[in-house]
């Protein structure tokens, strides 16, 4: 059973950074994407970034250029470097991985952006 294991995120003062991680446990193949949501209070979970393997990368147009998405293979790991964080950043950020027609989704970690 594959299961998303999220780590990174907290409290982070307006210009600064952090990087969320997420990892893939159990036998996974077949990957197409892997990517990035968040849902802010009051809102819908939203995609962010998604990178479509093998390097091509989407981003959603507000964190253009400060959040990069990447992998590393060998881990089964996608990471998000968020930079330049806004207060309009502040969510819950989900990880998830298409991957042999199914959807596999992290259970989420909080980024909070205030000083």
């Amino acid at each position: 059973q594959v299961q998303l294991v999220q780590s990174g995120g907290g409290l982070v003062q307006p210009g600064g950074s952090l990087r969320l991680s997420c990892t893939a446990s159990g036998s996974i193949v077949d990957i197409v994407t892997m990517g990035w949501y968040r849902q802010a209070p009051g809102q819908e979970r939203a995609s962010v970034a998604v990178l479509i393997l093998p390097e091509r990368t989407r981003y959603e147009a507000s964190v253009q250029g400060r959040f990069t998405v990447s992998r590393d293979n060998d881990k089964n790991t996608v990471y998000l470097q968020m930079n330049e964080l806004k207060p309009e950043d502040t969510a819950v950020y989900y990880c998830t991985i298409r991957a042999s027609d199914m959807d596999y989704w992290g259970n989420g970690t909080l980024v909070t952006v205030s000083s």
